[in-house]
């Protein structure tokens, strides 16, 4: 049976990235079966430590796993991309602290580094979570230079090799100690780590490669997307450094509360008031739902608290065609302010009144009403 991905790395259902990270870190080094060889049971206990961290660090797989478990992860196709052993560079990283296709010094050259995260917040109406839509948003991050293209150059002009490193990018330091000689590296003080320099450096950037813009991107929003839930844009953060890839965009949506219904998964509650003696006799009353007015019986002797269903008129589950249910609750409101011919009808009425007429045999109390309408 599958463990909880969050009891497994051993963090709470609000850590972080970092958090997340950190914690696959130490499981990895812990149980990876070329480390741990006394344990018969560590591979297993590694490749479902990488399974957690492959959810749990992915926005799309983390939301789903939140909301519908390993059966929503299942069912919208999300395969393991590493056959339970994660990625190659978080392994290399939980063991020797770096990237190899990064900016750790193997291979000489400052290597590559990734753009930054950016975050960004739209609010939606409920409608617009129930049928999909797509916003706007506008954000600010840090982008390649439209003119020079990240080069750092004025177009048309040449880029030079660095003198000072040789093109290498770092620069190496030896040091002499009791225990032998300790090789230095850090980046060249001269390019700035890129091993080229432009002759002529770019005039809108000033031979940065970079600028600070504002960007304006359309966003689909899939029909069914709770409140807090978030998007992820591949590609769309700030612009990485010598090569490196760009950031992403997290798109936080937040859905505006509707004041006609309250949302329970991705079934819909609506309370909907009945005068008491139209609940007595019977009657139609009108209700709310995402589709429009609808018109919906109430039985004679309906009781406080009743609940009538309507099929199919929720919202709908993320990657799933099938919809919620509406839970209507039927308030029923005892009269005010009478007139002196109303309470005279009430007395007469309360006067005939028996057992009979106010309780049967197996009704619900209203207490078990509600809380069967919020299950």
């Amino acid at each position: 049976m599958r463990r909880d991905p969050y009891e497994v790395l051993g963090v709470d259902r609000g850590a972080d990235d970092r958090a997340v990270k950190k914690a696959f870190r130490s499981l990895a080094r812990e149980l990876h079966p070329d480390v741990n060889k006394h344990d018969p049971e560590a591979e297993e206990k590694f490749k479902e430590a990488a399974e957690a961290y492959e959810i749990l660090s992915d926005a799309d797989r983390r939301t789903t796993y939140d909301r519908y478990g390993f059966e929503g992860l299942d069912s919208r196709g999300f395969a393991s991309t590493s056959h339970g052993f994660g990625s190659f560079a978080d392994i290399f990283d939980a063991f020797f602290g770096g990237d190899p296709f990064g900016g750790g010094g193997f291979g000489g050259g400052a290597g590559r580094v990734q753009g930054g995260d950016v975050g960004v917040e739209v609010e939606i109406t409920l409608e617009q979570a129930a049928r999909g839509d797509t916003v706007e948003v506008s954000y600010d991050l840090v982008d390649a230079c439209e003119r020079c293209h990240g080069n750092r150059a004025e177009p048309g002009t040449p880029i030079e090799t660095c003198e000072r490193c040789g093109g290498a990018g770092r620069l190496r330091a030896v040091t002499r100690t009791a225990f032998g000689q300790l090789v230095r590296e850090q980046p060249c003080d001269v390019c700035d780590g890129d091993g080229k320099i432009p002759t002529h450096p770019c005039e809108a950037c000033g031979g940065r490669g970079r600028k600070a813009v504002r960007k304006t991107l359309s966003v689909d929003v899939p029909a069914g997307i709770a409140d807090e839930q978030r998007i992820r844009l591949t590609g769309r953060g700030h612009a990485g450094e010598r090569g490196g890839p760009p950031g992403d965009l997290y798109v936080l949506v937040r859905v505006a509360e509707d004041e006609r219904f309250l949302r329970d998964g991705s079934d819909l509650v609506t309370v909907v008031d009945v005068p008491a003696p139209a609940a007595a006799l019977g009657t139609t009353v009108t209700v709310a739902t995402l589709d429009g007015d609808e018109e919906v019986e109430v039985a004679a002797g309906t009781q406080p608290g009743t609940v009538v269903t309507l099929r199919g008129r929720g919202m709908p589950a993320i990657g799933r065609g099938r919809r919620g249910d509406q839970r209507v609750v039927l308030n029923v409101v005892i009269p005010r302010n009478l007139s002196e011919r109303q309470r005279e009808l009430l007395e007469e009425l309360r006067g005939s009144l028996t057992d009979e007429n106010l309780a049967e045999p197996g009704d619900e109390s209203l207490l078990a009403k509600v809380r069967r309408a919020f299950r």
